[in-house]
């Protein structure tokens, strides 16, 4: 028999198809619930196995469903691609979950990530894991979640997602600019960690970002004169040469 000549009905199963297999709605729902970013139809219709006509389609009709059932929940396409969000009207109740209760409750961690997102910012998460020794995934989820932090582009050199911090931060502490945050210097004693990670003294991360500068010449011209000082005292052969011993008595 010629398939091809052959006509389907929409209701006709597909000679192949598993029938305890998922729908292609359920199983796009469960992969939208886990994706943090927009994806693409094709990634999509690569984890789904179906192709990338049939997952458009099928995205299309569950955001129309959602939409005439009045659901809080949309699924929407951006430029980058689908994922799930929560309809605008909602946000006051969203907001409130996140935000009520929780001003005081920041873990340590959390506590931790933002700091050095504070002073280091733009800064890539893993720059931030880097400097923690940890892995913060989870954290800056929570920072984002809860508004202190927030993505800000990607790094050119690593093509990494930067994240600075809000207003809603600077609200919270009680203060007009980042230029009011206090040095570190005197509060992380062991920050000689995050001095190594940059060449630039510019970007001495115990300075706020407002008030950092560049060393300037004089400091640059006494920084040199200090080490050709070092360099002539270890050069002293009267200072290295080890005294004769005396003689003994016979």
């Amino acid at each position: 028999m010629d398939l091809s000549e052959t006509s389907f009905d929409d209701d006709d199963e597909v000679i192949g198809t598993d029938p305890d297999e998922p729908s292609l709605r359920a199983r796009l729902e469960a992969l939208l619930l886990v994706v943090d970013q927009p994806t693409p139809e094709a990634a999509l219709a690569s984890a789904a196995g179906a192709s990338v006509g049939e997952v458009d389609a099928e995205l299309r009709a569950w955001r129309d469903d959602l939409t005439a059932a009045g659901s809080g929940m949309d699924v929407r396409r951006t430029g980058e691609g689908w994922r799930l969000y929560t309809r605008r009207e909602l946000a006051p109740y969203v907001e409130r979950l996140l935000t009520d209760g929780t001003r005081s409750t920041l873990t340590r961690a959390a506590l931790e990530t933002l700091a050095v997102i504070a002073y280091r910012q733009p800064v890539t998460r893993s720059r931030i894991a880097a400097v923690r020794g940890v892995n913060v995934d989870g954290v800056m989820r929570t920072l984002v979640a809860r508004g202190l932090a927030v993505e800000c582009g990607t790094d050119a050199e690593t093509g990494g997602m930067l994240y600075r911090t809000t207003e809603l931060f600077l609200e919270r502490l009680g203060l007009a600019s980042l230029d009011e945050l206090p040095d570190i210097a005197p509060l992380l004693p062991d920050v000689d960690l995050v001095d190594e990670m940059s060449d630039d003294p510019a970007d001495d991360p115990r300075i706020p970002v407002g008030r950092r500068r560049a060393a300037t010449p004089a400091a640059e011209d006494r920084a040199d004169a200090d080490v050709e000082a070092e360099v002539d005292a270890d050069a002293d052969p009267v200072s290295q040469t080890d005294p004769e011993p005396d003689d003994e008595e016979m």
